[in-house]
């Protein structure tokens, strides 16, 4: 926009003699058209105002129509059944994670009590003690075993 009257053509015709406010304004008025709906306004406004349901094509269209609003109850339906779901899972996952910590701290305080010394700790009041011979293995034949019996 360095230059603006750049690309203003110039032309040798003469001026145009200067005309009146009050015809231009008669142009202007004469140019200007009574502004008509659009199609979805017209369309927005029946259905707003409820003369859509008298038109003979709507009545055509209705099955069609409550089909579609059917499958959108369903659609929607389908949203909370599915939020419920995640919920649900969401409440078993956090509860499994509970139990496997409660099993673990479980196993791994009967793995401590088990211990030989453990043990031993606890029987000492019932006058149990640890025998300090270790056990001997008895060796039997047990062909020998089945001839006495018969």
């Amino acid at each position: 926009m360095a230059n603006k009257f750049r690309d203003i053509p110039v032309t040798s015709e003469p001026f145009e003699e200067k005309q009146t406010v009050e015809e231009i304004e008669s142009k202007v008025q004469k140019v200007k058209r009574p502004h008509k709906k659009g199609v979805l306004a017209k369309g927005l406004s029946s259905v707003f105002s409820g003369t859509f349901l008298t038109n003979e094509k709507t009545l055509q269209h209705l099955p069609f129509i409550l089909f579609l609003a059917l499958i959108a109850i369903f659609y929607i339906a389908n949203g909370y059944y599915a939020d419920d779901k995640i919920r649900e899972v969401n409440k078993i996952s956090n509860q499994l994670k509970e139990l496997r910590s409660e099993y673990i701290s479980t196993k791994s305080e009967l793995m401590f009590a088990s211990k030989q010394s453990e043990v031993a700790k606890s029987v000492e009041p019932l006058g149990l003690k640890e025998p300090l011979v270790p056990p001997i293995k008895i060796m039997v034949d047990s062909s020998a075993l089945y001839k006495t019996r018969n």
